[in-house]
């Protein structure tokens, strides 16, 4: 399984380049720390070398990720969120340039229903948090492996000081 612990911090810090779209939503979401939060976790999960990173990060409705769902999965249904890996595609990088990881889509409507009451953020950060795994090759066919994304994921937020949702505590 890719990447490792917090145990084995690698002491340079991560350069990211962030594409942050969000359509039509809370401006919080705009001002969560989304671009020291995703650099930080590079550093823990030790990607492929590369002189610096660049991902997409998209906030969006249940009509435009059931599409997406609908398109590249086949499955004609809102979801939390889903990621498009570029490193599973092999999507070609100059050497220069940020390695490109791929874009992580995070439904705003089916987060806040997902969440427990006062707990959104919470609930973004985790969904965020699971597709950067995704982009970086974790995925999880069967309960061991989900267990371990799991874990990965509640290390990540507790690397921003930052509880998992009530469902994954």
């Amino acid at each position: 399984m890719p990447g490792s612990s917090s145990q084995n911090l690698s002491p340079l810090a991560v350069e990211l380049e962030l594409d942050l779209i969000v359509d039509h939503f809370d401006p919080i979401i705009l001002n969560l720390s989304w671009q020291a939060w995703l650099p930080r976790w590079l550093t823990v999960l030790n990607p492929p070398p590369a002189p610096s990173y660049e991902l997409g990060l998209r906030f969006t409705d249940d009509r435009e990720i059931q599409t997406l769902n609908r398109h590249y999965r086949g499955q004609d249904t809102p979801t939390d969120v889903l990621a498009f890996s570029a490193l599973e595609a092999n999507v070609p990088s100059a050497a220069a340039a940020p390695l490109f990881l791929g874009d992580v889509v995070i439904s705003v409507p089916t987060a806040r229903r997902q969440a427990a009451p006062g707990e959104w953020v919470n609930e973004l950060v985790w969904l965020a948090a699971h597709g950067l795994l995704h982009l970086l090759g974790w995925d999880h066919p069967d309960e061991q492996q989900l267990e371990t994304m799991l874990h990965q994921q509640r290390l990540l937020l507790a690397e921003i000081n930052l509880t998992p949702p009530q469902a994954y505590r």
